[in-house]
């Protein structure tokens, strides 16, 4: 009995990771399917729910900085889809979770915290409306990636943000690069979206 005792003390930490596992990408499943697959008009309502079903997960499990990540994207793309000044609530709270993910585990899906969170520094307004900063967008965004230099994610938010501000070399060769990323297991709704924004952006550029 003591034997068996200890063998379960040793599984249940392994059951409840995989458990987490699975919520993360229950998350990020919806929510590509949301951004991907939903109208426009159907986005803003659906990104609120799963911002609260995202707010409930990361509570429960305050220290897996995958879910404080998810969090961040998620209330992110809910501050995008609602606009005007009533969304920056959001986007704070998306930083505040994205800097906590960080300082748990910077590494936690290949540096993602650190692209989401340069991607809102270069969207959002600055001072005094927002927290809006060109430089800490740039360092964001070579820091996630630096941990995942072959990622669509990084290398289109790089692009993109190069884009904005006039480097067209520098944008165009990340967005190339984006073009050319790996597929992602499991991601291929997210995949095929992101191709097609890297695309339109490169033929904005044309």
């Amino acid at each position: 009995m003591k034997r068996l005792s200890a063998i379960v003390a040793l599984l249940l930490p392994l059951v409840s990771l995989a458990g987490v596992g699975d919520e993360v990408q229950a998350l990020q499943r919806e929510w590509e399917n949301i951004k991907y697959s939903r109208p426009a008009a159907e986005q803003e309502k659906a990104f609120e729910v799963l911002t609260h079903t995202a707010g409930e997960l990361r509570a429960r499990h305050p220290e897996r900085a995958e879910l404080h990540i998810w969090y961040g994207i998620i209330a992110a793309s809910y501050a995008g889809a609602r606009g005007g000044i009533g969304a920056l609530s959001s986007v704070k709270e998306a930083k505040k979770a994205l800097e906590q993910a960080i300082a748990i585990d910077g590494g936690a899906l290949e540096g993602s915290a650190y692209t989401s969170l340069g991607s809102l520094y270069y969207q959002v307004p600055g001072w005094p409306i927002g927290f809006g900063d060109d430089g800490k967008a740039r360092e964001m965004l070579m820091k996630g990636l630096s941990l995942n230099p072959q990622g669509i994610d990084p290398n289109y938010f790089l692009g993109d943000f190069l884009y904005r501000k006039g480097d067209l070399e520098g944008a165009r060769q990340a967005l190339e690069r984006a073009l050319k990323a790996p597929p992602r297991p499991g991601r291929a709704l997210a995949d095929a979206g992101r191709r097609k924004e890297a695309e339109a952006l490169l033929a904005a550029m044309r």
